[in-house]
Parts: structure tokens; sequence; C-alpha cells
């Protein structure tokens, strides 16, 4: 019996010898797989429409042929004398462009004032923007000022597109001010001294006013 438990702590000390040579087994922690490098953010699409910015002309253009523009906006440099309500104008962006960012119910933009606008010759009122950042309920209603009223609920206007610019969306808006719902002809009547453009409803947005202009309508004839 001796013998043979010799025998077996001989081969049980040479296994575990021959074990101790092994190197140790290695074992990796599950990892989340690194993210993917970011590359640049998207660019801003455009919304097509019956209307379009012409750089080059610098000048909004409607199948292909300038509108004379009664007055443009295209805010080089500086605000050309708009400003807030229920939100905060900040500096011309790089390249032109007016950035507003809405903190309140109902912001609103305006016009200076004075603009003294013939509105039987300009019937079009013509708004290029990119949303910024997500906000209330879109609004993209025009008010107007004149000598016989202000900024009312009877004489405003609606862009004929009425879908909410997504966010990094530019979209050219147009608003046909001859054919007020409520308001009749009393903007093609009246001489125009100020304008008001409501965004969103509420607080949060924020957009780049890239241009703005009141113009005539190349598609039908101007009024003697």
């Amino acid at each position: 019996m001796s013998t043979i438990r010799s025998a077996f702590l001989l081969a049980t000390a040479a296994v575990t010898l021959s074990a101790c040579d092994e190197p140790a087994p290695r074992y990796r922690k599950n990892q989340a797989p690194a993210p993917a490098a970011a590359g640049p953010p998207p660019a801003p699409a455009e919304r097509a429409g019956p209307v379009a910015w012409d750089d080059a002309r610098q000048a909004f253009v409607m199948n292909g042929r300038p509108m004379k523009a009664a007055r443009l906006f295209t805010f080089d440099n500086s605000t050309e004398g708009w400003t807030a309500g229920g939100g905060v104008v900040l500096k011309p962006a790089k390249g032109g462009g007016l950035s507003i960012a809405n903190f309140a119910a109902d912001p609103i933009l305006l016009s200076p004032k004075g603009l003294a606008i013939d509105g039987a010759h300009n019937p079009l009122v013509v708004i290029r923007l990119t949303r910024l950042a997500p906000g209330a309920a879109w609004s993209g209603a025009i008010f107007y000022l004149n000598a016989a009223h202000g900024p009312t609920e009877q004489f405003h206007g609606k862009p004929a597109d009425r879908k909410d610019p997504a966010v990094n969306e530019t979209v050219t808006l147009v608003y046909d001010m001859s054919q007020l719902t409520a308001g009749g002809r009393d903007w093609t009547n009246s001489t125009i001294d100020q304008l008001r453009f409501d965004t969103d409803d509420a607080g949060g947005g924020k957009f780049l006013i890239r241009q703005i202009a009141v113009t005539d309508n190349p598609a039908v004839a101007a009024p003697p």
C-alpha cells in the first residue's frame, strides 16, 4: 500500500507542477463598442416652393423672374431695425440672417415703423427662414399696421405652405396679402406702416431669419 500511495503522490505532484507551468487564462470584461466618430452635422435642407432666393441677384425669384421688392431685409451685419417681443434678437449670423430665440408666450418679431409700403402694388410678403430648435405650435402669421388699425386678428395673413418648418429645414414662406380671409382688400387699399411676424405660439423655438421682402407679384399684372 505504501508503494502505491507513494506512486500516487508522485503523480499528483507532477500534475501540479505541470499546471503551474501553464500561463493563467486571460479574461476580458464585457465592453461596449467604441462609438463611431461623429461626422459633420447634416446640411440644412431647403423646402421647394414657388418662390426661391437667388443669391447672385440678391432677390427673390418666382418662375425664374426676379421680384421687385418695395422693402428687402437681408440682415447683413445689422438687425435693420427689427425687434422681438417675448424673445431676443441675436446678432446677425455670419453671412447674413437674424437669429431669434423665443422664451415667452406668443413671441413676435416687429419691423421698424415707417415702411410706407404701397399695398396695391406690393401684395406679397416673403420670408425665408431656418428653424434652429423645436418650439411650441407653429403659427407663421403676418400682421400689419396702417393708419386705420394695429395688428389685430382681423387683419393678418397665413402662408400658402402651412407646414411647420422642421429643425434645420429652410423654408420660403409666401403670403398673398391681397387675399385676406377676413380683412378683404384692406392691405391693397392701404399704405403699410409696420409688419409683425409670429413664429411659434410659445417659447423654446429658435430661428434664423434669412431674408424678408414685401414685393410685387410677377404672376399677375400690376394694378394701374
